[in-house]
């Protein structure tokens, strides 16, 4: 075989490869779109894991707050009381306050 003729000859276009090539197309298409990044996805799980650490913050950091104040002051249950509750009133006030602000604000 010399490199002045080919091989094979060359095959007419038939509508079965121009539909198969359509089909391919519109498939790369829905591909693209279904693996770009979302963003409004994406921004809702960070909220929502914001959310969830502002809260397991809050409860944790006020409980151990509390058992602390309560072993130096031998108060026995009331530092630990006191303690949650503030830790839970700070952690659904962070949680009202970035509720509140738009997404296109900067955090405070």
């Amino acid at each position: 075989m010399s490199d002045e003729t080919p091989g094979r000859e060359p095959v007419e276009e038939d509508a079965r490869i121009d539909a198969l090539e359509a089909r391919l197309k519109a498939a790369r298409e829905r591909e693209e779109q279904r693996s770009s990044p979302q963003q409004g996805v994406d921004a809702n799980y960070r909220s929502g894991n914001r959310v969830l650490a502002d809260l397991l913050g809050g409860i944790l950091g006020g409980l151990v707050f509390g058992w602390l104040f309560d072993r130096l002051a031998d108060t026995a249950p009331w530092g630990l009381m006191v303690g949650l509750f503030l830790g839970i009133a700070v952690a659904f006030r962070n949680i009202f306050r970035m509720a509140n602000t738009r997404s296109d604000d900067p955090p405070r």
